[in-house]
């Protein structure tokens, strides 16, 4: 009778309001970063309720039966995850194959690896950015945490089945878990970098892997079969309370937590998975009431369909937004848009891939196979199967004939003009350590336009431009402009790079004091690549000192953070009375002559009215 009552599986509907609310924050995260700074936690979220509820389904196998099937669990896995990622894989692949070819570099080496839940390492392998929206375009980043978990899918059961027949006794095989979780943890804090992009800790199968084991450790503690409900009142109020509690710093966390943040990877993400364990927990005791409080009809929908959600909503962001050339112009009806069609897709998705994909056998596969020959009559159901086919064949096309780079002849000029300006920006800071004689020898290495001296500006202001001692910090923006800021102001500075963050300010900024390498005058361009904060820009300032600091805004109209990025730079400079804001928004909006394809980047008579701006600010003053 013992054994029955533990191998009765019971569901929990609460999970998935739980789902909902982790898949809800992912969707933002991406809409509004600046807004749901931990929206990413979602993930974390997944990966709790994953290992817990696996885990537990093993256990009362093991109870039930004494072995475990590897077999049936990994046909189930693969049945319930791989007819939706088949689908968004092909669907995306059509698509860029027919319409964004573009994103076509490195298709093939994406779709293999998520196929084959790699994904993860082979983002990490190719120095691909999870925070770099600008430079990392890809309907495809967000597999990696399917790389993650399905990694764990293959090896956690193999790890079950030795634990359960050598060590055997619950005690050890907690400690044993607990042990991992926190080798995990610390990986995670001993492999992060502070001050750079954190994207290898983030991906990292070793060092995210705590999330998904304190779920299985919770299913040894706290097996859902051997949970009461009837229960005493004072331990159901005080269950409900720790829940209450759990969720609230979950939303908190949500709202707040920037992954930016150093104490997210010294410890802070094991914390917040510990707080969800707790949350999981609550909500799978019959005896407390947040499986019921979070079932609801609207939960019940959005969890369901939280695998399919999670899969489509970036490739629909990616493909939208590439269409709409000014995202920033009625931001809030694109963004209403853009949800449409990730819910519409998604729950196609769900109904024609997740639902159907659980019923699949060989014998289904079998007569499916036949069918589309042995019927070829002109009905829908041909031309749906006809359109499939069409499909497939775009996707198979764009995958087998994808390059590992892929550039056009203007991309390749552009790319090739950014190099010289990083070798110049280079030597800009070999020149605070040099003689006068080296640095003629060594300005003649690169390449510089002729010259493009502002012919606004008078002869005083010239004469001052020569001899300001000013140093530049920015991104590929203000690295383009390197050789004309340089005719300008010969003693600059210039220390920009492609890709680079308003969280890396503080950081160069630390480095160049050290290295002597801090003018009188400080020149700021970054935010091109995607949200900061206030608290970065404090950091930054706070290592500049009472220094004039001149901050250029942005131009990126075809991203959505553009608006949030200027608002912050405009509230720096209201805040700080050493600093000047440079309105390059402002001066640049209806000039789609002055920049490259990407709108973004000037380009020749782009640059010259951007050195223009720069000068005319900063030598306007006496």
């Amino acid at each position: 009778m013992e054994k029955k009552k533990q191998n009765k599986s019971r569901y929990i509907s609460g999970l998935n309001g739980l789902r909902s609310i982790a898949v809800i924050g992912v969707i933002f995260y991406h809409l509004f970063p600046n807004q749901i700074r931990g929206g990413y936690l979602g993930v974390a979220v997944f990966y709790v309720i994953s290992g817990y509820l696996i885990t537990d389904h093993l256990r009362q196998e093991w109870q039930s039966t004494n072995k475990i099937n590897f077999k049936e669990f990994y046909l189930r896995r693969l049945k319930r995850l791989y007819p939706a990622l088949l689908a968004v894989l092909v669907v995306s692949s059509a698509y860029i194959t027919l319409f964004q070819r573009n994103l076509l570099t490195n298709l093939r080496g994406i779709v293999f690896s998520s196929l084959t839940y790699t994904n993860n390492w082979w983002q990490i392998r190719h120095g691909l950015s999870y925070f770099d929206r600008f430079n990392n375009e890809s309907p495809f980043t967000h597999l990696w945490s399917l790389g993650v978990e399905g990694q764990n899918y293959l090896l956690w059961p193999i790890v079950f089945f030795l634990l359960m027949m050598f060590v055997k006794k619950k005690k050890h095989i907690i400690q044993f878990l607990f042990a991992a979780t926190l080798i995990s943890a610390l990986f995670m804090g001993f492999l992060y970098t502070p001050g750079s992009d954190p994207s290898r800790v983030y991906y990292g199968t070793d060092t995210r892997l705590f999330s998904l084991w304190l779920g299985n450790l919770l299913a040894f503690i706290w097996p859902s079969t051997h949970l009461r409900k009837d229960i005493p009142l004072k331990a159901k109020h005080l269950l409900n309370l720790f829940g209450g509690v759990a969720l609230l710093l979950l939303g908190v966390a949500f709202l707040y937590l920037d992954a930016r943040y150093r104490f997210v990877y010294y410890g802070g993400m094991y914390l917040i998975s510990f707080v969800i364990v707790v949350l999981v927990a609550v909500i799978a005791h019959p005896g407390a009431s947040w499986d019921k409080w979070l079932t609801n009809p609207v939960f019940t929908y959005l969890g369901q369909r939280s695998y399919s959600l999670y899969l489509w909503q970036f490739p629909v962001m990616i493909f939208y937004e590439a269409k709409v050339k000014n995202i920033n112009k009625n931001l809030w009806l694109h963004t209403l848009i853009e949800l449409i069609l990730i819910f519409g897709i998604s729950e196609l998705s769900y109904r024609l891939a997740e639902q159907k994909g659980k019923k699949i056998n060989w014998h289904a596969l079998k007569m499916a196979g036949k069918s589309w020959f042995t019927k070829p009559t002109l009905t829908l159901a041909t031309l749906k199967k006809a359109a499939s086919l069409f499909v497939i064949i775009s996707a198979l096309v764009g995958i087998v004939f994808s390059k590992t780079e892929s550039t056009t002849a203007e991309q390749q000029a552009f790319q090739e003009r950014l190099a010289e300006s990083q070798k110049l920006a280079e030597q800009s800071k070999n020149q605070g350590n040099t003689n006068d004689a080296e640095k003629d020898t060594t300005k003649e290495e690169s390449k510089k336009p002729e010259s493009v001296t502002p012919v606004q500006l008078t002869e005083k202001q010239i004469l001052a431009g020569q001899t300001l001692s000013i140093t530049a910090i920015g991104d590929s923006v203000m690295l383009g402009a390197t050789a004309h800021l340089q005719e300008v102001f010969p003693k600059m500075i210039i220390d920009a790079k492609v890709g680079r963050q308003i969280y890396d300010g503080a950081e160069v900024a630390k480095e160049l004091i050290k290295e002597n390498l801090i003018g009188e005058t400080v020149l700021i361009g970054l935010g091109t690549n995607g949200a900061g904060s206030e608290s970065d820009f404090d950091q930054l300032m706070a290592e500049l000192g009472d220094r004039p600091v001149y901050l250029m805004n942005v131009h990126v109209p075809n991203k959505r953070w553009e608006g949030d990025i200027n608002q912050l730079l405009e509230k720096i400079a209201n805040k700080y009375k050493n600093v000047t804001l440079i309105n390059w928004y402002e001066v640049s909006q209806g000039q789609t002559a002055w920049f490259e394809e990407d709108q973004v980047h000037p380009n020749e008579t782009g640059l010259i009215d951007y050195t223009n701006l720069i000068a005319q600010t900063i030598l306007a003053k006496p």
